[in-house]
């Protein structure tokens, strides 16, 4: 049986001013969120991106190919009653960071997480205020309290569509400093990216890659750029 999908049934999707937002209205009629609440989004720029998408349907409402409709849909529907919770869980990831957990072999892999891991966290350093600690293996090290409490503070001050934005580039790369430095233009989307994989890159570089994994990797890296473009729309 094939899945149901609602069909277009709108001529044109337009950007309309609510309060001190903007929604999105079909022929008139207010776009709403699965949970019925209304579209609305902070900035026009982001409500003309979601308009696009709802233009762009050709026949059949597919989500999927709807990633600002679906982030804002998150930020309204979910996020803004749990900003708290989520705020936590993604601030959490600084006890355990990806960047803080070094190979101990072989050399060639170690010298590579030194020059491409050590960087960023010398601008979290010097940026946030923060210095986390590094440690051979992947036994837990304990991190400094006083900059958990700083990276905490820093996550919490996100409002709901920024803390969308900034959860997907955190639990994508497995790192709250790379998510961090996305949001801060520390270097570009793509670079954090890269640099979030290198133990996969190395991995594939060593055994060869394999398709699955690289297939996964692509739809993965997509969410992380379309992360930073759903941030960057809600500034402009």
């Amino acid at each position: 049986m094939s899945e149901w999908a609602a069909k277009r049934f709108w001529k044109s999707a337009d950007v309309t001013e609510i309060g001190a937002g903007y929604g999105i209205a079909l022929d008139g009629r207010a776009v709403k969120t699965p949970a019925k609440a209304p579209l609305a989004v902070p900035t026009r720029a982001l409500a003309q991106a979601i308009a696009g998408e709802w233009n762009a349907v050709a026949e059949k409402i597919d989500p999927r190919v709807m990633p600002m409709t679906r982030s804002a849909n998150a930020a309204i529907d979910k996020v803004a009653h749990q900003h708290a919770e989520v705020a936590d869980m993604i601030a959490a990831y600084g006890e355990t960071d990806l960047l803080c957990y070094r190979a101990t072999s072989p050399q060639e892999l170690v010298l590579r997480q030194s020059e491409e891991w050590d960087p960023l966290l010398d601008w979290a350093d010097t940026a946030l205020g923060v210095r986390l600690r590094t440690v051979p293996g992947v036994m837990p090290v304990a991190q400094d309290p006083a900059a958990l409490d700083v990276l905490r503070a820093r996550v919490h001050a996100h409002d709901n569509f920024a803390l969308t934005a900034l959860h997907d580039l955190v639990a994508l790369s497995g790192s709250l400093i790379i998510g961090l430095a996305a949001t801060l233009d520390a270097r570009d989307t793509p670079t954090l990216w890269q640099i979030s994989r290198l133990d996969e890159a190395w991995q594939a570089e060593l055994w060869g890659a394999d398709d699955q994994a690289e297939e996964m990797a692509a739809v993965k890296r997509a969410a992380f750029l379309h992360a930073k473009e759903f941030f960057l729309l809600l500034s402009e």
